[in-house]
């Protein structure tokens, strides 16, 4: 099939990365490889969508070669894990190997910081450096795409409780600054990559929302979309870190976590570029957008009432 674009991670949650890449390439009439860890539900939904999908594994050498083998393009994401590095350069040793014409990388922004002397806490930045170097020296037409904090992975996951339960924002990121962009933005940044890849082929591009602001200005951001006081309450890192720990979450994505909370206390998020807008013609999510179209999920029944 001419043409053909393989999406990792593509059996994502409604919402998720790939997932949406998918779904937009799909509307724009494109070919599309969906590359899945199981065969479930969410397969046969992409199935019917209109997407080839195949089962398999980013560290599995022998399913890589399945889902790269006649691909012209891919868009290459995954999770936080401490298997990182290792899915990564598999992907790319496979699709060095097959001539993928364009190979789009999801990296994380404060990438751009860091250097062989200038690392972070976190396990997984060091991780996307690492993945960064490796996909560079491998020779591929790499384009990487570097964003900041993901709306619905961090607020959507980590404030709605506090939010129902106090019509607090209990996080702990102090005074700091941060831009966090919606994943339908990286998501249409992606797409367009993929449909059109020759003219970016090396180089990199920052993804944030509209604008850089402490947690006090976003609190006002939620109290606009909820219609009700929202305050932002600071909290030290390491309790917040404990909890997440003995709510059952992995430790590699915790002090991931943990480190980006002392990453935003030091203003290291306090950035912003017009990558998104530049890309795709659209003003990236405001958080009182964001906050406005997930209502429901930071509302409880009584307040709902």
């Amino acid at each position: 099939m001419a043409n053909l674009i393989l999406v990792t991670g593509a059996a994502g949650r409604v919402g998720g990365t790939g997932r949406t890449v998918t779904e937009l390439l799909l509307q724009q009439g494109k070919a599309v490889r969906a590359l899945v860890r199981n065969e479930d539900e969410r397969a046969r939904t992409l199935r019917d969508m209109g997407a080839e999908v195949v089962v398999g594994n980013l560290l599995d050498l022998d399913s890589m070669h399945r889902a790269i083998d006649g691909c012209d393009t891919m868009y290459f994401g995954m999770s936080v894990s401490d298997d990182y590095l290792a899915a990564t350069v598999n992907t790319a040793a496979v699709a060095k190997h097959h001539g993928v014409k364009a190979f789009i990388n999801m990296s994380q922004m404060t990438v751009a910081q860091m250097s062989i002397t200038e690392t972070t806490p976190s396990p997984q930045h060091k991780l996307h450096w690492l993945a960064e170097q490796a996909l560079n020296w491998s020779g591929l037409p790499v384009v990487h795409v570097r964003p900041t904090v993901f709306l619905e992975g961090f607020f959507l996951t980590l404030t709605p409780d506090s939010v129902r339960e106090s019509d607090q924002i209990r996080l702990p990121f102090g005074e700091g600054k941060t831009s966090p962009v919606a994943v339908q933005d990286v998501a249409r940044v992606i797409a367009a990559l993929l449909a059109n890849p020759q003219p970016h082929i090396g180089k990199i591009y920052h993804l944030t929302g509209p604008q850089s602001e402490n947690m006090h200005f976003f609190a006002q951001e939620y109290s606009k979309a909820l219609g009700r006081t929202i305050t932002f309450q600071d909290i030290p890192v390491e309790p917040w870190r404990d909890d997440l720990l003995k709510r059952g979450w992995p430790v590699h994505l915790v002090n991931h976590l943990a480190a980006l909370g002392d990453l935003h206390r030091a203003g290291r998020f306090d950035r912003t570029s017009d990558d998104v807008r530049t890309l795709t013609g659209q003003e990236p999510l405001s958080m009182q957008e964001f906050v406005r179209k997930n209502a429901a999920t930071f509302t409880d029944s009584a307040k709902a009432a």
